[in-house]
């Protein structure tokens, strides 16, 4: 329970910031939601460097899903799911950690982390970016995306895949860019917000192919 803690910590500073910022700046619902998806980014390193066990991290994880789930019915916390269009995304969001847990934890924490940060920082910025800055924009299955949101999500995931693939093998590989693509194509699959478990886990998938193995 106290590495638990740290991480309660954690949340609870995250969900803070999101509520001051939209105390003091009014309709914010998507950038503060934006500010929980890619703040909770960190979570998974911080719980890796607290030790905590694989179990733990799934009946955590397995928690805050059904949490959310009870959220979208009573809309108990309604700055987390307070934005204009219909979207299971945080439900999703939550789903793919608990997957990408389940899957990678032990067996290839890299995978596991790369997956969930091109989810967490590849899309959150892509969406805070492609809604800030007007340019080039289309409509996929309904949902707007936009050339500097899709551009943003690219050069992210690249980031992302590039320094943890090289924290593994200490080399450069031209498959991180195979990966980073893939995630910027299927992050256009936005409906509904399917891209949140989509994404992580092809992403995470694609690394332990590519990459690990």
């Amino acid at each position: 329970m106290i590495k638990f803690s740290g991480i309660l910590f954690y949340l609870f500073s995250i969900f803070l910031i999101s509520i001051v910022f939209k105390r003091f700046k009014e309709n914010s619902s998507e950038i503060v939601r934006k500010i929980i998806h890619i703040g909770v980014g960190p979570l998974i390193p911080i719980a890796k460097f607290l030790k905590i066990d694989q179990d733990a991290a799934l009946i955590f994880t397995g928690i805050v899903s059904l949490i959310v789930f009870i959220n979208y019915a009573y809309r108990l916390f309604p700055t987390i799911e307070d934005v204009e269009r219909k979207s299971y995304g945080t439900l999703f969001y939550c789903l793919s950690l608990f997957c990408l847990i389940y899957l990678f934890w032990d067996k290839d924490p890299y995978a596991l982390i790369t997956g969930f940060f091109v989810m967490t920082f590849g899309d959150g910025l892509a969406g805070l970016i492609g809604k800030s800055f007007n340019s080039k924009s289309w409509i996929f299955f309904k949902q707007k995306k936009s050339l500097f949101g899709t551009m943003t999500m690219f050069l992210t995931s690249l980031v992302v895949v590039c320094s943890i693939g090289y924290a593994q093998q200490n080399s450069l590989n031209l498959n991180y860019f195979t990966i980073a693509f893939f995630a910027t194509l299927l992050e256009q699959f936005s409906v509904l917000g399917i891209d949140n478990f989509i994404v992580p886990i092809a992403s995470a998938l694609f690394f332990n192919f590519f990459i690990t193995n």
